[in-house]
């Protein structure tokens, strides 16, 4: 409750509506919310309840309340097997490959298409870098196996045309993480321009008007202007981006490997789907994914930090 005392008049007293009654008022808003919620709450947070086998020595037949407790025996296994060196160089490199060129392309391609003066061309190019996204992993994958095949891949039957050797883009181990961080960019990079476009129209035509009067070309413009202006937005995406610094995703790798090249692919993702659902050691790589989350966590809460100590807003 507050109090509005102002000259010659008598005080006005404000009374705080109930929170039912503003959820009330607002229940337009939290009805659409509704969906959203639910998906979080059901399969975000009520499985993390089945992260206590990550301790315990479960068995499907004995259940949860059954299984033997470990503690953390399942961990001091991981981290002194070899394999958990292999896992983590594997991992950090590709996602760094990804940080360094794939983080970076939505925003060029934001600034270049926010150039464009035909918005019937922008629209049109946008609609084309739009479309890898709506196609399945699987799709993409297949696409590549096809023109990079050396049994009539269309890319080596051109370089043989030439009079080249045929390269063995696919059971080469050095092409992986190339070809893995490509279709990365291919299939992401037109979906993720449009968060940058979004903040690009919230920048103030006037400064670019004032710019060009001054002398300043396109090129300095999107130095000085709209860059900074879409800074927050990047420093944002960023920082959700280093929070799946080891989450790449199991699909995509998978579909990847092979017996040429595992050493060099085997991540995080697919060990945890080779450990827990081909070799059934559930409480094992349940233990991996508990470990490769608290240090997305940590990721998170550090880099938003560093944003904050920056100046920046960060995610919360």
């Amino acid at each position: 409750m507050s109090v509005d005392a102002t000259a010659g008049r008598a005080p006005v007293i404000y009374r705080e509506r109930p929170w039912w009654q503003s959820i009330w008022r607002h229940r337009a808003l939290y009805l659409m919310a509704v969906p959203g919620i639910a998906y979080f709450i059901v399969f975000k947070y009520v499985p993390m309840g089945g992260l206590i086998i990550a301790f315990q020595d479960y068995s499907p037949f004995r259940g949860i309340g059954g299984s033997p407790w470990v503690g953390f025996d399942h961990f001091i296994r991981f981290f002194s097997e070899s394999t958990f060196v292999m896992l983590l160089v594997n991992t950090v490199s590709v996602s760094l490959l990804l940080l360094v060129f794939s983080f970076p392309v939505p925003i060029v391609l934001a600034l270049l298409l926010n150039e464009l003066r035909s918005k019937l061309f922008q629209r049109s190019i946008q609609t084309i870098i739009y479309l890898p996204h709506f196609m399945s992993w699987v799709i993409v994958v297949s696409l590549f196996y096809v023109l990079l095949t050396t049994d009539g891949g269309s890319i080596n039957a051109l370089l043989q045309s030439w009079g080249m050797d045929a390269v063995p883009f696919l059971t080469d181990p050095n092409w992986l993480r190339p070809l893995y961080t490509m279709q990365e960019i291919w299939k992401t990079a037109g979906w993720g321009t449009i968060i940058y476009l979004a903040a690009m129209t919230g920048v103030d035509m006037e400064l670019y008007e004032a710019a060009e009067l001054d002398g300043a070309g396109r090129w300095l413009q999107t130095w000085h202007i709209t860059l900074p202006a879409i800074r927050p937005t990047i420093i944002v995406m960023f920082i959700l981006a280093i929070g799946d610094f080891l989450e790449l995703g199991f699909e995509h790798m998978f579909l990847m490997l092979n017996s040429l090249n595992r050493d060099l692919g085997e991540i995080f993702d697919t060990y945890v789907y080779t450990a827990g659902i081909q070799n059934g050691q559930l409480s094992y790589a349940t233990a991996v994914g508990l470990f490769k989350g608290l240090v997305g966590l940590i990721l998170v809460i550090a880099a938003n930090k560093l944003a904050k100590k920056l100046g920046e807003e960060g995610v919360y």
